[in-house]
């Protein structure tokens, strides 16, 4: 079997829920501390053993590509201030052996649309498809897990996690039987049901590795409700005809695509990072003890009568 070498990342969608913030700056480019989600992305598909970084893009994400470009007057400075350890970290960002390819989706059309987009650059191959605003902290990052388990399995695989029913809206719900530990073979997926509807509370997550035949199932459907080509509905259509797979994964989500799932990342990678971890958290005791007291200021006091 083929080894995976290329990741798909669909950077091209409107990033609403960041507005004003997201207005000129990508969602994607957001920082976590000192790195953006999309460098986390990528970094996690290196990690994998991938050197192909495929992203879709759109209109406003130029910022993508400038920071996976060259900065050589931001280099030369970094030389002559004699700052090696910047230094390092910018030219890390890409490492040489990693090839960055840009395809523009000429409209937010959906995921589906996005991958679409990137067909004539995939040859006939499995691929991973990562969405950066779910950041995962793992070990063992969470693509390789999967890129294992496509070697053995030869099919296609959805990242799932278990999540709250009551939050089945907001995710693609699978239902399945099990195959092995963490592993189901799947029998449906349906698309942001109401709890009432829901098949389990088995929610798929921003990673996928994808076999070349989900283009047969893209190019056949139709726009859904919302004008969009839903990855979800070609998987729909893939589980009938062939095996699928999902992986409860090994690690931490945050939802980095809601405020306050990036402001939890943003305080828990803030705890393990070297620079300002020491620091951060004496803040967060400070600041926990003056809310204690001020909440015990706010609570009336009962004078004991003699």
């Amino acid at each position: 079997m083929r080894k995976i070498s290329k990741a798909l990342f669909p950077v091209g969608g409107i990033g609403k829920r960041f507005l004003p913030a997201s207005k000129a700056t990508p969602e994607e480019m957001l920082p976590v501390v000192d790195k953006p989600l999309i460098q986390f992305a990528v970094e996690e598909a290196i990690a994998a053993g991938i050197s192909e970084m495929i992203f879709v893009t759109g209109r406003h994400t130029r910022a993508i590509e400038d920071h996976f470009d060259q900065a050589l007057e931001l280099e030369a400075e970094l030389v002559a201030g004699e700052q090696e350890v910047l230094l390092q970290a910018i030219r890390g960002i890409k490492p040489d052996h990693v090839q960055c390819i840009y395809v523009r989706q000429p409209q937010a059309l959906g995921v589906g649309h996005a991958v679409l987009c990137a067909e004539r650059l995939l040859h006939n191959e499995a691929f991973a498809v990562i969405l950066a605003d779910d950041l995962l902290d793992a070990e063992v990052p969470v693509i390789q897990q999967m890129v294992r388990l496509h070697a053995h399995y030869g099919s296609s695989i959805l990242g799932v996690e278990a999540i709250p029913l009551e939050k089945s809206s907001a995710y693609s719900i699978v239902e399945g039987r099990p195959v092995a530990d963490r592993l189901l073979k799947l029998d449906g997926i349906i698309e942001k049901p109401m709890p009432r509807n829901a098949p389990s509370n088995i929610g798929v997550v921003g990673r996928y590795i994808l076999t070349p035949s989900i283009f047969r199932y893209l190019r056949s459907l139709p726009p859904n409700v919302n004008g969009e080509v839903a990855l979800s509905d070609a998987i729909a259509q893939m589980i009938q005809c062939e095996a699928v797979l999902s992986y409860q994964f090994i690690g931490k989500r945050f939802d980095c695509g809601t405020k306050l799932g990036y402001l939890r990342a943003s305080v828990e990678f803030a705890l393990k990072h070297p620079e300002v971890a020491k620091e951060f958290r004496y803040f967060l005791q400070r600041l926990m003890l003056e809310e204690d007291a001020l909440n015990d200021l706010a609570t009336p006091q009962i004078a004991l009568l003699p």
